[in-house]
């Protein structure tokens, strides 16, 4: 089989096979030496600013200003070629969604009809099992064919899901942004919590949650927003909690703005250790009335590791 044909095949993944994630540290691929930042801005009234320069950020990594040597500022940078983006689209299709399901499924198809600047396109469906299949905008009728026609399974793995959506984009070049859509908690996957948040502070994927949790019990209904707040924060994205399948449209369109009109910072870091250890980075704006803006980021980054010449064999 050709490589070209098998890039297209789903790649079933069960559950059980994914433990393997959760033993591993944390750790980059391909280039290590360029951190790529990417930041939303927003005012004070939540509307997006889209008008800033490289001029007006300031980096500082562990207390350390850092220069930065790219930028670009949704799909146009300054010089260089824009960065390619790359959508992740994770959806929930357990027993529980079964009343919820099609609405789901059209919101989806509309939200990904928007997008038309990425290359290519992950969609993750997952229910006690995760199945990965990667389109280009080429195949986008094949996508779309795929979402309408999963059937619904029972339990749900959704920790397993997105640590196997993010091992994959670990090796993708340029942006990454992650959409989750969900109506419940995790109940079946081989990942614990703190395994998948080590996976997500290493990782440059924006996730963006939609949690349906207007099902849940009050005290169900706290927890998971408590860990989807979470998921979405420690990647500079943000999480969302419509109340009725109608916001949804609404909600894939506000997402859509903000992946374009995202910003990417990318900068060698001025310490050159390869310790493997967590490096805390603030993004600020230094321009005048900065002070009022609200910037999403990723916090920081693990070190790329390499073992010390006499521990090597």
């Amino acid at each position: 089989m050709s490589r070209k044909r098998a890039a297209w095949l789903p790649l079933m993944v069960c559950a059980a096979c994914v433990g393997g994630l959760a033993a591993q540290a944390p750790t980059f691929r391909g280039r290590v030496d360029l951190v790529n930042m990417g930041v939303t801005v927003t005012d004070r009234k939540g509307s997006l600013v889209t008008d800033l320069e490289q001029s007006d950020f300031r980096v500082v990594e562990d207390g350390k200003v850092q220069t930065i040597r790219y930028f670009a500022a949704g799909d146009v940078s300054s010089g260089d070629p824009a960065p390619e983006l790359h959508l992740g689209v994770l959806l929930d299709v357990s027993g529980s969604m079964s009343d919820d399901i099609g609405f789901a499924r059209t919101a989806s198809i509309k939200f990904l009809n928007t997008v038309t600047t990425a290359v290519d396109i992950t969609l993750v469906d997952f229910d006690v099992q995760v199945r990965v299949t990667r389109y280009g905008q080429k195949d986008f009728a094949r996508l779309v064919e795929r979402i309408r026609q999963q059937k619904l399974g029972e339990y749900t793995a959704m920790y397993d899901a997105i640590g196997v959506y993010l091992d994959g984009a670990a090796g993708q070049e340029g942006r990454k942004v992650m959409v989750l859509y969900t109506d419940g908690g995790d109940t079946r996957s081989a990942l614990r919590f703190s395994e998948l948040f080590d996976l997500l502070k290493a990782s440059d994927v924006t996730v963006y949650a939609v949690g349906a949790l207007d099902r849940r019990s009050g005290v169900a209904r706290a927890e998971q927003r408590t860990i989807l707040d979470r998921i979405a924060e420690t990647t500079g994205g943000q999480a969302y909690y419509p109340m009725t399948l109608k916001e949804l449209d609404k909600i894939y369109e506000q997402i859509g703005a903000e992946i374009s009109a995202q910003y990417t910072l990318g900068y060698v870091s001025a310490n050159d250790a390869t310790d493997g250890r967590w490096r805390k980075v603030e993004v600020t704006v230094t321009r005048p009335g900065g002070k009022d803006l609200r910037l999403r980021s990723r916090k920081g980054y693990f070190a790329p590791y390499r073992k010390p010449l006499e521990a090597r064999d």
